[in-house]
């Protein structure tokens, strides 16, 4: 597997992964339907070389983006990986290569705010839990790890 920085012109790709991937979750599913707006991958965060993907083979298979924040922290802004890939370790390569990627851009933290079903995914990556939150579709976790 090959983790490289996105490119422009891969963003509406990108936004059909994220679909795909957030459509097989039951959990997020009908919400999603009822706000297609939330599938976006920002082009600007494309322009600056925080979205990364994941190929296997040459196939797109995965993404995630990472932010700086204001704090000395950086966001897990996006996490998403080919529904038939799921369970391959790709998720856990991702969260991986943003960390160093952070840590290599001045972050002493990754924090990301993520869906109910995904906690312990994001515990198996070291992540720890700090609390709640409350986001536009319902409540989520706010969980860091430490850079």
């Amino acid at each position: 597997m090959l983790i490289r920085q996105a490119r422009v012109a891969e963003q509406h790709e990108l936004e059909r992964l994220q679909w795909r991937a957030s459509l097989n979750n039951p959990g997020d599913r009908d919400v999603l339907l009822e706000h297609p707006d939330a599938i976006t991958v920002p082009i600007e965060q494309i322009a600056i070389g925080s979205v990364f993907v994941a190929e296997w083979y040459g196939e797109l298979v995965g993404f995630a983006a990472v932010v700086l924040r204001d704090d000395c922290g950086a966001e897990l802004d996006a996490l998403f990986v080919e529904p038939r890939a799921w369970n391959r370790e790709i998720g856990r390569a991702l969260v991986n290569h943003c960390t160093i990627v952070s840590r290599a851009r001045g972050a002493t933290f990754l924090h990301v705010i993520g869906n109910p079903h995904a906690e312990g995914f994001y515990l198996a990556c070291g992540f720890e839990l700090i609390g709640t939150t409350e986001t536009r579709f319902g409540p989520g976790f706010s969980m860091q790890r430490a850079l």
